[in-house]
């Protein structure tokens, strides 16, 4: 089994998608930080595009899912911050130019 990696987590994340915009929460540049322990337990930091964003429970939960589903990792949690802020320039280029920034 290979070692879990933030780039091997990155791509599980790849999968999560927002259902209003249909672009990954990675593209969206929603993902703050991937900390994997010792004992490949993952710790997710990410934002939403709004405080108020009405999906943040179903996001959440797609992003354990597919981390979870990573092979390796034993658990996980997401912890969702609003500090900093987040902005359209957090996003690839792929994402603003799917939306046209």
């Amino acid at each position: 089994m290979l070692a879990l990696t933030e780039e091997i987590i990155m791509d599980s994340l790849l999968t999560v998608m927002d259902p209003e915009l249909h672009i990954s929460i990675v593209d969206l540049g929603l993902i703050y930080n991937v900390n994997i322990k010792d004992n490949d337990e993952i710790h997710v930091l990410m934002t939403l595009t709004t405080p108020g964003c009405p999906l943040a429970t179903s996001i959440a939960e797609q992003a354990e899912k597919a981390v979870m589903e990573t092979d390796g990792v034993k658990d996980v949690l997401i912890e969702i911050v609003f500090e900093p802020p987040w902005n359209v320039n957090m996003m690839s280029d792929f994402a603003k130019d799917k939306l046209g920034i």
